[in-house]
């Protein structure tokens, strides 16, 4: 794992088409999920090699059912980056 990959929309059900046009279109894998204000914003994080991250963050701000509030691509993540969202991470396993 290179880098991570972040999408932020409102509505579970976009970001839910949001990660599936990621994990369609590059070898790219979910590592959690984020709901905010009652689910009416959603993070989606994956991680990839930074060529797969990019063109998956790319392709579902472009063609996901609406339009993403922010999108971001982090190549290397610093360890304390990876803390956060291993956190994350672990909440959702329970």
């Amino acid at each position: 794992m290179n880098s991570l990959g972040f999408i932020e929309v409102s509505g579970v059900t976009a970001a839910i088409d949001a990660l599936d046009i990621m994990c369609k279109s590059a070898n790219v894998e979910l590592i959690t999920w984020e709901r905010k204000m009652g689910g009416r914003l959603v993070t989606i994080i994956v991680k990839g090699d930074v060529s797969a991250v990019t063109a998956a963050v790319e392709n579902a701000t472009n063609k996901a059912i609406k339009k993403p509030v922010a999108s971001l691509v982090i190549a290397n993540p610093h360890e304390e980056t990876m803390r956060i969202v291993n956190l994350s991470a672990e909440r959702l396993k329970k």
